[in-house]
């Protein structure tokens, strides 16, 4: 790989909503240039999926269940690029996210599950893993990690927030002055969880139906908000913190909701997402003109009519900007891949904390 030329890398991300993998093949530079060449998602059948619950936030390797995870992603791999017509030998990099289990930046603590080594012995590319441990020892808060990603696909009608919602919620705003590449680019940018994504909701559901989440927003649109509820829900120092910072996707409960009813619950859980992101808005620049959302939260029809709603703003999916959505943080870890292999820093004072532009990333090569 080249100081500066483009080179095709893959992205793998297993989110935080435990629904399955994307992967994303790209031609990436690392700085500027972007192309995407394919993507697959995979979802996790339910006894997998049950496996992942039963070791979010616990701290350690989770051996069993991190080997069976690097075998999806395995196949995943390979079922990219034979899909795409392009050998391994073609490939300089994989970006392999992992699963998070547990996240603790005020102890400066991550984890995140998955046998890098193994991935690149069995797919034949180098891989880069272990993306956030850098940022948390020099003092960040290991997340957001697409922020400069997002700055790549920005369109021009700025200032512009990307809003993620996968099982934590997290923005990206993007000012005018944000260019890819510039030495002053996290001036014009900033990055934090803004509260729970999908995570609660789905953990409510699934208690109450075994459905993994609202398909549709139609429990919640069939509920009535408990605005006393909600206004427990959002009595929380977390919305009032100064960014940057982070959650872990159990950091809320749902012990506020008990006692109400299935299409309540999911209601009020729903306004719980929408309004703790016009609760974020404070904490930015200016306004944006739009804000585009990615990750699954943009399928749910009564999440963006609540988002829209309380955000008094145009709110609509990625997809409006010709952004595939569910591509995008694959195609993130891609970029970042290659950032990582070419020294180039991965996060900054506005997206994490750090001090300064930090690089990261663990290079496991094929042997």
């Amino acid at each position: 790989m080249s100081a500066s030329e483009s080179c095709l890398a893959v992205g793998l991300m297993s989110g935080t909503s435990m629904d399955g993998i994307d992967a994303a093949l790209i031609r990436t530079d690392g700085v500027s240039a972007f192309e995407p060449i394919a993507q697959l998602d995979r979802p996790y059948d339910s006894d997998f999926r049950a496996k992942l619950r039963a070791v979010v936030g616990i701290a350690g390797s989770h051996d069993d269940v991190a080997a069976e995870l690097t075998v999806r992603h395995v196949a995943i791999v390979r079922e990219l690029l034979a899909a795409a017509g392009v050998s391994a030998e073609k490939v300089s990099v994989v970006g392999f996210h992992g699963h998070t289990v547990f996240h603790d930046p005020d102890n400066g603590r991550t984890v995140q599950i998955g046998d890098g080594q193994t991935l690149a012995r069995e797919v034949g590319v180098d891989v880069v893993a272990d993306f956030r441990a850098a940022d948390m020892a020099a003092g960040g808060q290991g997340a957001p990690f697409a922020p400069l990603f997002h700055v790549v696909r920005a369109p021009s009608d700025r200032p512009v927030c990307f809003l993620n919602i996968g099982g934590v919620a997290n923005l990206t705003w993007i000012g005018d002055g944000a260019r890819a590449g510039h030495d002053d680019l996290f001036v014009h940018i900033r990055a934090f969880d803004t509260g729970p994504g999908g995570a609660l909701l789905d953990d409510w559901v699934y208690r109450h139906t075994g459905d993994p989440f609202d398909l549709d927003g139609r429990l919640a649109a069939a509920g009535r908000i408990d605005e006393a509820v909600l206004a427990t829900l959002l009595d929380n120092d977390y919305f009032q913190a100064p960014p940057p910072k982070s959650l872990d996707r159990d950091a809320f409960d749902l012990s506020p909701v008990e006692g109400l009813s299935v299409e309540d619950g999911a209601a009020t859980l729903t306004a719980f997402t929408a309004r703790s992101v016009l609760r974020a808005v404070s904490h930015l620049p200016q306004r944006p003109v739009r804000w585009l959302v990615t990750g699954g939260g943009r399928k749910n029809p009564t999440l963006m009519e609540q988002l829209g709603r309380s955000l008094d703003a145009v709110v609509v999916s990625t997809e409006t900007a010709g952004i595939d959505g569910d591509a995008m943080e694959a195609q993130a870890f891609a970029y970042l891949a290659v950032r990582s292999a070419r020294g180039l820093p991965l996060s900054g004072p506005t997206t994490t904390g750090v001090s300064k532009p930090t690089a990261g990333g663990k290079t496991f090569r094929v042997t």
